[in-house]
């Protein structure tokens, strides 16, 4: 691999790596139209492709892709061989087989969860997945395998996410885990959303102790009848003998 193109190729790993969580190893989704390409220019995927990459890789494909090459006839026999060697990922067509293409975008779903790279030479395919962000392509020219340049769609989302108008798959996943360690469920969020229902209570027993009388109202006063003298308290009587003592005047025998 020249020097110019191995850099290249790991600015780009690098780039998936650091914006859509891609980790080893690299899980690399091939199609029969990229081994027919490789045999035909004598390239050995499972021995080139960990070093282009440059790291483990697992290659895998679909059983769409596996029974599309059965169905195509004897020229494409040599691919068929090749595709089966890899390990077959599930896909949603195990009773109703779509072509290989439609198959493999339908992998990729909206935002490449399972962060595959993608190795076609399909024309249908590349087309597809440049409109799905976070998705590397790898095509062979020249006898030579490519990393394809990260797509508008990849560069657009890593904009609104620096932004702050999207939250990546990793972010969601490390605010899960933090929500988890700090004991926070969506159970408990969605409690705190909802209005509670206050339930019956038994009343205060305070409140159910008789309550105690006030002081009555104070007896009013007899009225004295004509040519009855009034009676003073004799506590009224002894502040004024008090008063009296107090004003006489004191007188000092000589």
């Amino acid at each position: 691999m020249k020097i110019k193109r191995q850099k290249q190729a790991k600015k780009t790993i690098s780039f998936y790596k650091y914006n859509f969580s891609f980790r080893e190893p690299f899980q690399l989704l091939i199609d029969g139209t990229f081994c027919q390409a490789a045999l035909k220019n004598k390239i050995q995927i499972k021995e080139q492709m960990p070093k282009y990459l440059m790291g483990e890789v697992q290659l895998c494909t679909t059983s769409c892709a596996l029974k599309e090459l059965g169905t195509l006839g004897k020229q494409l026999y040599g691919a068929k061989i090749i595709l089966q060697r890899f390990q077959v990922r599930k896909c949603a067509h195990l009773k109703n087989p779509v072509p290989a293409s439609e198959c493999l975008l339908s992998m990729l779903e909206e935002t490449n969860p399972h962060h595959y790279f993608v190795a076609t030479q399909d024309r249908a395919v590349t087309d597809g997945l440049k409109k799905i962000p976070g998705v590397p392509l790898l095509y062979i020219i020249l006898n030579t395998i490519v990393l394809d340049k990260p797509s508008q769609a990849s560069l657009d989302h890593v904009q609104a996410v620096q932004l702050g108008e999207l939250v990546t798959s990793a972010q969601q996943q490390s605010i899960r885990s933090l929500k988890e360690e700090q004991g926070i469920s969506q159970k408990d969020g969605e409690r705190r959303g909802k209005k509670r229902k206050r339930k019956q209570r038994n009343p205060n027993p305070l409140s159910c102790l008789k309550k105690k009388k006030k002081g009555g109202p104070t007896p009013a006063q007899k009225k004295t009848e004509p040519g009855e003298k009034k009676k003073r308290s004799r506590h009224k009587r002894r502040k004024a003998a008090e008063g009296d003592n107090m004003a006489a005047p004191v007188v000092i025998s000589t």
